[in-house]
């Protein structure tokens, strides 16, 4: 069995371009948390110490990321409420997602530190992102692009509608 590689050079641009976490204030989910308009901001549920956001650059539509609202890095950092709604948080965003998308499966999981593939290692998230049969295909590696069947947009308000109400 060959081991293949699938490439999204556009990430490294989008990180470098975005102060991703420069370490002086420069952090980009800090900057999406304290944006005035929640809306333009993907931000799908904000509680006491988590939040669920939409990933502007989604590998499929309905791709959220949940975080802590503390920026912190690492996972073991987390007070113990923070962890509890962290992952409280995350299997609600499971559910949203699952009933927004009704995919065949969800990828679920966090990459910690830049040596495990984080883009913003600076700022702990946990991505939640929808799979079905078949959903991969030569584009993010031929052409350099992504195949989004829907407008952002139009994905916020499928997860907005299908957040259970609490």
């Amino acid at each position: 069995m060959t081991l293949e590689r699938l490439w999204a050079g556009w990430r490294s641009q989008y990180i470098a371009s975005s102060g991703a976490d420069s370490g002086d204030g420069g952090c980009v989910l800090c900057r999406v948390l304290a944006a005035a308009d929640e809306r333009e901001a993907l931000v799908v549920w904000r509680g006491t110490h988590s939040v669920v956001i939409m990933n502007a650059y989604p590998y499929t539509s309905g791709h959220v990321m949940a975080l802590p609202l503390r920026h912190v890095a690492e996972l073991e950092d987390l007070e113990p409420d923070e962890t509890a709604e962290l992952w409280s948080t995350t299997t609600t965003a499971i559910s949203a997602v699952k009933a927004a998308y009704d995919p065949g499966g969800i990828n679920m999981g966090a990459n910690l530190g830049r040596a495990a593939g984080a883009g913003v290692p600076g700022h702990l998230h946990v991505h939640v992102v929808p799979r079905w049969a078949g959903d991969t295909n030569f584009l993010t590696t031929v052409a350099e692009a992504r195949v989004l069947p829907e407008p952002l947009s139009e994905s916020y308000d499928k997860l907005q509608a299908a957040w259970p109400v609490s």
